[in-house]
């Protein structure tokens, strides 16, 4: 009796291939590969990958602080793109079997794609077993931010940020409208914020509605969602935005969108958001702290001295005090002659005590091992944009409050059926039990799941 064989498991370019679409045997017809000796000392030459000049710049200065704590000397080439191309580009290289990267970074919205299937497993190195090798460091890295770069507990990058959710207020025009500063929830908030509409066109929140960017439409109810405790994902990627805190996070926006309160933006770094923050039509909303850097100052300069930040208020229900809200995960690739010294280099720059300081004091992004946040280099830092205000204190009274952010695969799909449903709720056409349901429902059909 013939006996079939066993469906063997699919190669690392079959699945690749499916990841990046490619149906044609064509596509692989460049199959190759460089040596995997690996490297254990000497010179060697890490390919960078990164969108940002920031992270490229930061690297480059750890050269020689890496050079001292390993047995290698390094060097790097770096390649600059987009962020969605990143990953297209990174698995177009691994399908062909040559010209990876030593060392990539991942903005998070790009990440899912690495977690269809085992792409991650089979394509990035696994640090789950180095941070246990170093003691400490498996305590002092904030789980909030492993969490969206893991996958079935095993760890594929390193976040770049603790990027915490606050509420950015002009404080000049808080005391000259008579709207107190220590507020403790949004329902008071509202209720000042209709006021404050009502009698001066000023408004204390902000919903981005650029339908062609559903990302941005999504970023305004993700903030305060995962603030009052809801998720889009469990931790194994199932999806659970409907939720009563759900519904409650989107009805204070709608109510918020018709009293005034919230004032809609076509996004937030444009120039409909430039004008109102301007002419003062917005005088507060809640955000990143990197977006101090990359909204206010490079939109509002002159408002220097102005600007305060604080936690977010609590919703009356529930909840926490700040969420977090994007980051960009530097892994690396496995079975490479460089992995372990690429492996290496993240640690002793990326990972380190001092780094996560110059990290900050160079690129603005908070350290995420809890133990910085206690440095008194950082505890002294004043911020003049913010008045010269001591935003560690607040930093460090904030971090039990982070919440983790799970990624899917399917991600891409939630943010689009999500975004169109946010608008229709935020414009009266389905109230927000039906917009969540109705993205329950459209999520299903499209992922299948």
């Amino acid at each position: 009796m013939y006996t079939p064989p066993p469906h063997a498991p699919p190669t690392r370019r079959a699945l690749l291939r499916g990841a990046l679409g490619l149906g044609t045997t064509a596509a692989l017809a460049a199959c190759g590969g460089g040596s995997t000796t690996p490297r254990t000392s000497g010179d060697v030459t890490l390919s960078l990958w990164t969108h940002d000049p920031g992270y490229e710049a930061f690297f480059a200065k750890g050269l020689p602080e890496a050079d001292r704590a390993t047995d290698f000397r390094y060097h790097l080439k770096v390649t600059r793109a987009g962020a969605p191309d990143i990953v297209t580009k990174l698995l177009a290289q691994a399908v062909a079997g040559r010209g990876t990267p030593d060392l990539v970074g991942f903005e998070i919205a790009g990440f899912p794609r690495m977690l269809r299937g085992d792409i991650a497993e089979r394509l990035l190195y696994d640090f789950t077993p180095d941070i246990e090798a170093v003691p400490g460091l498996k305590d002092d890295l904030l789980p909030a931010r492993t969490a969206p770069f893991s996958k079935d507990g095993s760890v594929y990058a390193f976040d770049s940020d603790t990027p915490m959710v606050v509420y950015f207020y002009r404080q000049d025009l808080f005391e000259k409208y008579g709207l107190p500063e220590d507020m403790a929830t949004w329902e008071e908030f509202a209720e000042a914020g209709a006021r404050a509409h009502r009698d001066h066109g000023a408004s204390m929140c902000v919903v981005s509605t650029v339908g062609s960017d559903p990302a941005q439409v999504v970023q305004s109810f993700q903030m305060l969602l995962y603030q009052r405790g809801g998720t889009f994902f469990d931790a194994t990627g199932n999806l659970r935005l409907d939720s009563p805190e759900a519904e409650e996070v989107l009805r204070f926006l709608c109510e918020g969108l018709r009293s005034g309160f919230a004032v809609e933006v076509s996004d937030y770094y444009g120039a409909g958001m430039q004008t109102a923050l301007k002419r003062g039509r917005v005088i507060g909303l809640p955000m990143a702290i990197w977006y101090k850097n990359y909204g206010l100052v490079t939109n509002v300069p002159e408002q220097k001295g102005r600007w305060r930040v604080r936690a977010l208020p609590r919703f009356a229900g529930g909840g926490g005090v700040t969420a977090a809200l994007g980051g960009t995960g530097f892994g690396v690739v496995k079975d490479k002659a460089n992995t372990r010294a690429a492996r290496e280099f993240l640690f002793r720059t990326w990972l380190t005590h001092d780094g996560q300081v110059r990290r900050f004091t160079e690129t603005g992004y908070l350290p995420t091992r809890r133990s910085v946040f206690d440095d008194p280099r950082l505890g002294a830092y004043t911020d003049d944009f913010c008045g010269g205000q001591r935003l560690f204190r607040l930093y460090r009274s904030l971090l039990p409050d982070v919440p983790p952010f799970h990624q899917s695969p399917d991600q891409s799909i939630l943010y689009d059926v999500l975004g169109g449903n946010l608008l229709r709720a935020y414009h009266g056409d389905l109230s927000p039990r039906q917009a969540l349901k109705r993205t329950a429902a459209d999520f299903r059909d499209q992922a299948g799941r």
